[in-house]
């Protein structure tokens, strides 16, 4: 397996010094990014309801009292006999254990899915997923966001004035990525992802796309209630 090359530690230095001024510049850029996010125009939703784990609940009161809200669409395969969801929204979506922290920014996160509520909140439970679950089945909520029946996945940002629900934000695909601490922890080892569309040096391994990604039954074994 190729390695990275063997140099003195001032040599070292330098060419970290060099990639440290463009990742400061990626930083700055992400902070100019989120600045123009955070003058985004928005636009108001109808007064949709869903369904949670206790029955019928207005989009308003996913809230739960705070003004600012996040919401995951979970792809959903209709398939009653369906054994997994899809591995990408599950490994994702799994890994967000702690979300207490949002309170402080008067912020809530959840999931909301195409998936009966039944159904949805027995796959939450057997792959370890923490989240809390919505179906939007009944709803045209989630083709509204974006995220329609036999859809992708999405990612959508509300907030609440009083009553008034106003949709803010979406993204999809790689756009999610930078809310998750998986790639970011593996993009700084010397071998990255070790995925064959990346830019590496000849010789770095390499695998198919997606083939290091924790497939469902991955995340129900190292998560699930009989972990």
């Amino acid at each position: 397996m190729a390695m990275p090359s063997v140099v003195d530690h001032q040599t070292w230095r330098d060419e970290l010094d060099k990639l440290r001024a463009r990742e400061k510049a990626a930083t700055k850029e992400l902070d100019a990014i989120a600045a123009q996010r955070r003058r985004l125009p928005m636009v108001r939703m109808p007064d949709y309801t869903l369904v949670g784990a206790e029955g019928p609940v207005r989009l308003v009161d996913i809230f739960a009292g705070r003004s600012q809200l996040i919401v995951y669409n979970h792809m959903w395969n209709p398939d009653p006999d369906a054994e997994w969801q899809c591995g990408g929204c599950t490994g994702f979506t799994s890994a967000f254990t702690r979300l207490d922290f949002l309170d402080n920014y008067d912020a809530r996160f959840v999931v909301v899915t195409q998936g009966p509520i039944d159904a949805a909140l027995a796959y939450a439970r057997r792959v370890g997923n923490r989240m809390t679950w919505y179906s939007t089945a009944g709803s045209p909520f989630g083709a509204d966001v974006d995220a329609p029946p036999g859809g992708g996945f999405a990612l959508n940002v509300f907030l609440r004035d009083g009553d008034t629900v106003y949709r803010t934000w979406h993204t999809s695909g790689r756009g999610v990525e930078q809310l998750t601490h998986t790639f970011a922890l593996v993009d700084v080892l010397p071998y990255g992802r070790r995925e064959q569309w990346q830019d590496s040096p000849d010789g770095w391994p390499e695998s198919p796309t997606y083939s290091g990604w924790l497939d469902s039954p991955d995340v129900a074994r190292l998560y699930g209630p009989k972990s």
